[in-house]
């Protein structure tokens, strides 16, 4: 039995000795800085630890960290190395090294803190968005070499910006290792991302890495192929959600290491830390898909153009439309216009077709619209956009107008398919013995039609055409040069080899409706994406009112103009970009409070309380309003509300600056 306890107290000594061996803190700068992975406010700081020997080699600035944390290990990261601490006290160990490779990096780091400051927001929250979720198998292989690819071919880069003023001198700017400014309006008939595989190349060139942000994958795996046919094979990575938690990690370690300096991505590869960033582009930067719906709720565009400043990069801002923020961007001096020429906006033909025809006949697709689909499938495939996805997704009294409600909720009623009943969008309640409350006339008529009834129509009126749909889950990113008719919502129109004949625009009062402060300027943009898929010499008919501006911005294929127009409205109003907005949300006592709270910097304005979101979950929103010149002012000031309430452990509320919609 003493034996036993003999034995026992050695093990227990060795034990001890072990622990207190590995305890033993590194000669070199045994401090670590470490930023703790806690969403809270108030705790949005470094904390010092102290390195262990055997983890000196491990625990790097980058690195990924277990530290112990109001009792619990969490993950942190090490953000610098220390001989010395301010903590008076004994520092706690770090618990474990998770790995030694540097995944975060200095520059992302500090664009982390930045980003924070400016939404409000924690660093912790940002770096989710910034660095991916680690892959041990990936991480222990090496990444490849870069192959080398051809040289740079500034003739053809120059004749492929021809028709975009002053394109070629951008281009040299660029290859000559320096930083240009740019808003560029791309023309109709634009092959966009072939250009932006040119700017990239000149960039890569000078020796420096590029990054470019899209909105969705449609457009990554559009500028991938022109990347590839521009600097060959293995020269880029595209990073996307959608390739798998592996090829992700693996993709972003090659960044991390220098293995490849240029990157396309949607609004997540905004963060991706390329070495020697020379250009930073993002593209269509008035999609709502370019906003983070998460905390902070970033958006790629002014993520792009502060790491441009914080880097000394060039920056590119394209789309086929200009938005106020770039047009304020230009009127401020920040950046320089990239424009097409007149020849080049005139190489699609754009016409308003007055939906007053169709109405007068009792149709929906005017006659002289009809004729254009047929001559044009002669020579191609026709695009045709609809707002709306679905079969019939609203549905009226035929006689008097008055939208048709569910008996059971009063949610609307809708149809799904040509042989199915009325039935509510809300319960699902089947409606087909419905009688109008007003009138009491039974008969319905569809005010609003989605995609899959449009198809059925025109299938309907063309005979023996094939029409194909693009829309929700089943989304075509090309299509070939066979005649066909592809009927799409925005943001799903496909490519067509070779351009479409014909592009046709439906029921554009319904994008012009929306109660959006950028009703007009999403609507635009929309069809102008759609427009611009036409062929050279291709024709695009757009069914509404001749006389609204928007439309008459479309046939005149002129973006400039009517964001100028745009800004200086907004400008009188004290709108955005003249401006700082945000919006605290969430439960009304919540609410008041925060206002309460809330140190705002002189000028501030705050508009509400009111009520949104939908009856039966109803929560109250604030609108706080600044001049553009306190917005930094308005941040520090949410900032700090946030971190009282996060140290006060009251209700939480949704915080945001810059929303991309009111």
């Amino acid at each position: 039995m003493r034996a036993q306890v003999k034995a026992s107290q050695a093990r227990a000594r060795e034990t001890r000795a072990r622990k207190a061996a590995e305890a033993e803190p590194a000669t070199v700068d045994p401090v670590a800085r470490v930023l703790v992975d806690v969403p809270l406010a108030h705790l949005d700081r470094t904390f010092d630890y102290a390195v262990p020997a055997a983890m000196a080699d491990a625990a790097v600035p980058g690195a990924r960290v277990k530290v112990r944390f109001a009792g619990q290990d969490v993950d942190g990261y090490v953000l610098e190395r220390a001989a010395t601490s301010d903590h008076p006290g004994r520092l706690a160990p770090l618990r474990r090294a998770v790995s030694a490779e540097p995944v975060l990096a200095p520059e992302v780091a500090a664009l982390a803190g930045e980003l924070a400051r400016r939404y409000a927001g924690t660093r912790s929250d940002v770096l989710r968005l910034a660095i991916p979720a680690r892959h041990a198998t990936t991480e222990k292989r090496p990444s490849p070499p870069v192959d080398e690819g051809p040289p740079y071919d500034a003739s053809a880069a120059e004749a492929a910006w021809a028709g975009h003023e002053p394109g070629a001198a951008y281009l040299r700017h660029l290859a000559e290792g320096g930083s240009p400014r740019a808003v560029w309006a791309a023309a109709p008939a634009t092959d966009w991302a072939l250009l932006l595989a040119h700017a990239v190349a000149a960039t890569a060139a000078s020796g420096r890495g590029a990054l470019v942000c899209v909105p969705d994958g449609k457009d990554v795996a559009r500028v991938d192929a022109a990347l590839t046919a521009v600097l060959g094979p293995d020269r880029h990575v595209a990073l996307t959600a959608d390739v798998g938690p592996a090829r992700r990690y693996a993709d972003f370690l090659a960044v991390r290491r220098g293995a490849r300096r240029i990157v396309v991505g949607t609004r997540a590869a905004a963060f991706a830390p390329v070495h020697d960033l020379g250009l930073v582009v993002v593209w269509d930067d008035g999609d709502d898909l370019h906003a983070e719906p998460r905390a902070p709720y970033p958006h790629t565009r002014e993520t792009l153009l502060l790491r441009a400043e914080r880097e000394g990069a060039a920056a590119l801002v394209g789309g086929f439309v200009r938005t106020v923020e770039g047009e304020y961007l230009l009127r401020t001096g920040w950046a320089h216009e990239l424009a097409a020429d007149r020849a080049s906006r005139r190489a699609v033909t754009v016409t308003v077709v007055d939906e007053g025809d169709a109405r007068s006949r009792g149709g929906r697709i005017p006659h002289d619209v009809h004729v254009l689909v047929r001559d044009a499938l002669a020579a191609g495939p026709v695009l045709v956009q609809t707002p709306r996805l679905g079969y019939v997704n609203a549905l009226a009294c035929e006689r008097c107008r008055t939208p048709a409600r569910c008996p059971a909720c009063t949610g609307p009623l809708a149809l799904t398919g040509p042989t199915t009943p009325p039935s509510c969008r809300w319960c699902g309640t089947a409606a087909d013995r419905w009688a109008c409350p007003e009138c009491g006339h039974r008969g319905l008529r569809a005010p609003v039609l989605g995609d899959a009834r449009t198809a059925e129509e025109l299938g309907r009126s063309l005979p023996g055409t094939t029409v194909r749909t693009s829309s929700g889950e089943r989304v075509l990113a090309t299509v070939g040069a066979a005649p066909q008719v592809v009927v799409a919502t925005p943001g799903a129109e496909p490519v067509a080899e070779g351009g479409y004949a014909a592009v046709v625009l439906l029921d554009t009062w319904l994008l012009l409706s929306r109660i959006d402060l950028r009703a007009e300027e999403e609507a635009l943009r929309r069809w102008a994406n759609a427009a611009a898929l036409a062929r050279p010499g291709g024709r695009v008919a757009a069914v509404g009112d001749p006389a609204h501006p928007a439309l008459q911005a479309l046939v005149r294929w002129d973006p400039a103009g009517f964001a100028a127009r745009e800004t200086t409205q907004r400008m009188e109003a004290h709108l955005p970009p003249a401006s700082r907005l945000a919006t605290i949300t969430g439960e009304p006592g919540a609410v008041d409070d925060a206002v309460t709270l809330l140190d705002a910097p002189p000028g501030a304005e705050v508009l509400g309380p009111v009520e949104v979101g939908p009856p039966d979950d109803q929560e109250s929103r604030v609108v706080v309003r600044v001049p553009r010149a306190h917005g930094a002012g308005l941040s520090a000031a949410l900032l700090e509300l946030q971190r009282v309430r996060s140290s006060r452990k009251l209700d939480a509320v949704r915080i945001q600056v810059d929303p991309p919609t009111l």
